[in-house]
């Protein structure tokens, strides 16, 4: 049995990681900045974050920070050398070499303190997951009319495959940069929006924005897809029926017009 520490452990990546991990036979301890006896915020670091990692034999960063992620990495590798870790596994996402957005620098600014770190570790980077553009698109269908980028391609995945993986990753020996892992499909942002509305029978117009800067113009190259990786088994009309229901509804909705 290997004891694995899982960051963000109660989240939607996590606590999937958690389950499969335990299913396996192993011991999992869970830190969340809101989940004892390991609430710990890793921005701020402390003793807790050190009793979380004694005895730990593999960390799997889950943790998602918008602000501050690249010292909660620092604190987090501080404490794994302290505590003679032999693994770190880390969640990234397709394309933070590639798209200029600020969250995808930091996130491959964390991948550099990794690798620099003197740890041995593996990298898994992901496309975006279902839930995430489930988020994205409920949001832009507030207003009544649908404003979604132009030409803007996704290739959305089930987040349970990209955690049967890191779980599958995090019980083997360190692999450096593993394979990026894609959804089954890539498909606009209209074509997902159109999905949406018709899963919950939203009645919206969809208009596509053309938009500027070199972060809109590296999603459009398509930076952020991995089309020679697409081994998700899920696509997002499955994923919508699990939660909204099997039958699609009829309106008139999901017009598109740019």
């Amino acid at each position: 049995m290997t004891t694995f520490l899982v960051t963000g452990g109660t989240g939607t990546l996590g606590h999937p990681v958690c389950e499969r991990l335990r299913g396996a036979g192993h011991e999992v301890r869970v830190l969340s900045r809101h989940a004892p006896p390991y609430a710990v915020d890793l921005r701020r670091g402390g003793p807790l974050l050190d009793r979380a990692v004694r005895g730990v034999d593999t960390v799997v960063h889950c943790t998602n920070i918008l602000r501050g992620d690249d010292q909660a990495v620092r604190n987090l590798l501080d404490a794994a050398r302290r505590a003679e870790v032999r693994h770190l596994v880390y969640i990234s996402i397709v394309g933070v070499d590639r798209v200029p957005l600020p969250y995808y620098k930091a996130k491959r600014a964390a991948e550099r303190l990794i690798e620099q770190s003197g740890i041995d570790w593996t990298i898994l980077r992901t496309t975006q997951y279902h839930d995430l553009i489930l988020r994205l698109l409920a949001g832009l269908a507030k207003p009544p009319v649908m404003l979604v980028p132009k030409d803007v391609p996704d290739q959305p995945m089930e987040v349970t495959e990209a955690a049967e993986r890191l779980a599958e990753l995090a019980q083997g020996e360190p692999a450096g940069r593993a394979e990026d892992m894609g959804g089954p499909e890539v498909r606009t942002l209209a074509e997902l929006a159109a999905a949406y509305l018709r899963a919950t029978g939203t009645d919206r117009k969809i208009v596509e924005v053309p938009l500027a800067g070199k972060a809109y113009q590296g999603l459009r190259d398509g930076g952020h897809l991995a089309p020679e990786q697409a081994v998700g088994r899920v696509t997002f009309e499955e994923f919508l029926r699990t939660r909204f229901g099997d039958t699609p509804h009829e309106t008139p909705q999901g017009k598109s017009a740019s």
